[in-house]
């Protein structure tokens, strides 16, 4: 399956080399072989172990989040967004060390996609292993997650320059008051979104009536919904791979997702 970065690390990928002429045959048994390996590559790595999908479980184990006995009334034309049980999201917070404020938007980012798609097994777990390898659920380098799901300061990531492994991405009038970058392109909040990427799959997560890659409620949301739109079945191992994979182009951060995400999981459920 062709992937096409579309997040931050598309922007880390080096410059393609120059072709060479078609009509070059040794370039062209290099581009062959080149093709071979790739694919050999693709089918070679090795799967993510699969997940233990049990009643009362999301996709990696964990423990499923109940919504909230009552639900509360949102005025017309805003989303609606479930309620976590509290008591749950106090509990996994304890169990897991996440910030109660993360738990419970990975949490609800869960049960809102898994109502609006429920053939995505997308776990807040899973939600999680990305917060925590990204930016330390927004705490990284001293920043400090608000109850509104804020950083601050906010998590931003370096200037889309072109300098050393990082692609060159302009800025654009509608990203500037996300990084304040007049010139280039950055990956923002807690989940580190690129402007081409949030501008197609950002969404308001909390129903405050803004979409904003820095809240990390809107940022689980926007996540979930990215992993489950290319049809990956994530209550396999393979499934769960190939669209952590397409969040970024990286077996290495495969690997380190799968470890904060399993290590959640299994802490969620410990001695129940």
């Amino acid at each position: 399956m062709k992937r096409t970065p579309t997040k931050k690390a598309a922007a880390r990928r080096p410059a393609a080399a120059p072709r060479r002429g078609r009509h070059a045959v040794p370039g062209l048994l290099v581009v062959v072989a080149v093709a071979l390996l790739g694919a050999a590559w693709w089918a070679a790595r090795e799967p993510t172990p699969e997940p233990a999908v049990e009643p009362g479980t999301s996709a990696l184990g964990e423990v499923a989040p109940p919504p909230a006995a009552e639900q509360p009334l949102l005025p017309p034309g805003r989303p609606v967004v479930p309620v976590v049980d509290p008591a749950w999201t106090a509990d996994v917070a304890a169990r897991t060390g996440l910030p109660p404020v993360a738990a419970n938007a990975y949490a609800v980012a869960e049960l809102r996609v898994r109502a609006e798609d429920p053939e995505c097994a997308i776990g807040w777990a899973t939600l999680a292993g990305i917060g925590y390898v990204e930016s330390r659920h927004g705490t990284i380098s001293g920043s400090i997650l608000g109850l509104d799901g804020r950083s601050s300061p906010p998590v931003l990531g370096p200037a889309l320059d072109g300098t050393g492994s990082f692609a060159a991405i302009p800025s654009h009038p509608a990203l500037v008051r996300w990084h304040g970058d007049t010139v280039w392109d950055h990956a923002v909040g807690p989940m580190q979104f690129i402007g081409s990427t949030w501008a197609r799959w950002g969404a308001d997560g909390d129903g405050d009536g803004e979409a904003d890659p820095n809240d990390l409620d809107d940022a689980a949301y926007a996540a979930a919904r990215y992993l489950c739109h290319d049809d990956n079945d994530l209550a396999t191992g393979q499934g769960w791979s190939d669209a952590v994979f397409s969040y970024n182009h990286d077996q290495s951060y495969v690997d380190a997702v799968h470890a904060a995400a399993s290590g959640y999981a299994a802490r969620s459920a410990e001695g129940r």
